[in-house]
């Protein structure tokens, strides 16, 4: 059974039905999945979620698929780390990190939104799906696929990370490296599913895919014991992440699942590749394409298909946006390893940087309750740290080498 009614586009209004389509075709504004509340907020009720299996399809009324998940039964309802260490160390009473470095199967978030996609994809008749990515989406369309048995093809910039390619070929897909940077990739890709009948999941399927970074949101507020954080910052490549929590509260609100949301919204960029910080500061509707230079290759994209609705989110939720350089993307890194045992990557050294300069400003009230949305794993991006890891000489096999060593590190 679907709650689905169709489609809107966000900036006219007009509807459209359930199909692979993503812009409106009257004032090119993105197309949104719209659903029926009334029947929602009957069916959906705590005791039903709390029922059922620690996975992102809990929360089904809420995602746009029509019959059963074709794929992500094992995905989501990831950790949330009460970060007492980083609280003590910022002078916050309560931080949480929303910890997707350890989503199944391939430790990021975006195994949520390709979930989603893939199902859309097989209802919609599609044999073979396809992306453009900066690595994270491309590793989980790989994977997520190959799962549900469909063709697919990956699109990415020549120059990325060595590990994420590696993640994404075990899985056999047809990976096509593109020399340029992510908006490259992505224009090209638009073409080519101009041309050929492929369910690209950012790209024609891009309403359905983002309505799976939902199930992050409703995850935080039913963590935190059916309410919402009091802030929240989110790392943002197009934005869409942080658009879709912002939904996914405004949804538990609306259907009576957590009391009126009062959570201020924040964003995080690399300093490198910032054109929603930017926008933010600048108090402007305008977002400037810029050219990505940063490590956190996972959020650099220069021309965000959400950022307008980002900065957005932001400014009608009271909340703001910060950036963090390179160097303090790894510093962030590695304090929050040293603190509290987690390994991000530079998506999530962007947005813990982010978050202290936000509370030094005094942007976040130091006692409220505060989530960092953690996307990747450090494992999948080791080189950016690597020159800052001084790797142990070895000793000898006997107890006097050993006991020599323990003096010098005493």
């Amino acid at each position: 059974m679907t709650y689905v009614k169709g489609l809107r586009c966000v900036e006219c209004g007009r509807d459209y039905k359930s199909e692979p389509l993503y812009v409106c075709e009257f004032c090119f504004g993105p197309l949104e999945v719209t659903y029926d509340y009334v029947r929602v907020r009957k069916d959906m009720t705590r005791q039903k979620i709390e029922s059922r299996p620690h996975h992102m399809w809990r929360y089904r009324e809420l995602l746009p698929i029509d019959g059963e998940p074709a794929t992500g039964v094992d995905s989501g309802f990831t950790p949330l780390v009460n970060a007492r260490n980083l609280a003590r160390a910022w002078g916050v009473k309560e931080v949480y990190l929303k910890d997707d470095s350890v989503n199944h199967p391939t430790l990021s978030f975006k195994d949520r939104v390709v979930a989603v996609a893939v199902t859309k994809a097989r209802e919609f008749g599609f044999d073979t799906v396809a992306c453009a990515s900066t690595g994270n989406l491309a590793n989980s369309l790989a994977a997520l696929a190959a799962r549900s048995g469909m063709k697919r093809f990956i699109f990415t910039p020549s120059d990325l990370e060595y590990s994420k390619t590696i993640g994404s070929l075990i899985y056999q897909p047809n990976l096509v490296m593109v020399d340029g940077a992510y908006d490259e990739v992505n224009r090209l890709c638009s073409e080519i599913a101009d041309k050929y009948r492929w369910a690209f999941v950012n790209i024609n399927l891009r309403p359905f895919y983002g309505e799976g970074s939902k199930s992050m949101g409703f995850e935080i507020a039913e963590q935190l014991g059916w309410k919402t954080p009091d802030n929240i910052v989110a790392p943002n490549a197009s934005g869409s992440l942080l658009t879709k929590l912002w939904k996914s509260f405004q949804e538990l609100e609306m259907i009576g699942l957590v009391p009126t949301v009062k959570t201020k919204v924040f964003a995080a960029q690399a300093a490198g590749c910032n054109p929603i910080i930017t926008a933010i500061r600048e108090g402007s509707d305008i977002i400037r394409p810029v050219k990505p230079r940063t490590i956190a290759r996972s959020i650099a994209i220069g021309n965000p298909g959400d950022g307008y609705y980002a900065a957005k989110v932001t400014r009608d939720s009271g909340g703001y946006g910060a950036d963090a350089t390179d160097e303090e993307i790894v510093d962030a890194m590695q304090f929050l390893a040293e603190t509290e045992g987690i390994f991000v990557e530079p998506a999530g050294g962007a947005t813990v940087a982010a978050a202290k300069k936000l509370v030094d400003a005094g942007r976040i009230n130091r006692d409220g309750t505060l989530v960092l949305c953690i996307t990747g794993n450090g494992l999948k991006t080791n080189e950016v740290i690597a020159d800052r890891i001084t790797m142990p000489k070895p000793i000898k096999a006997n107890i006097e080498s050993f006991e020599e060593l323990l003096k010098k590190i005493q």
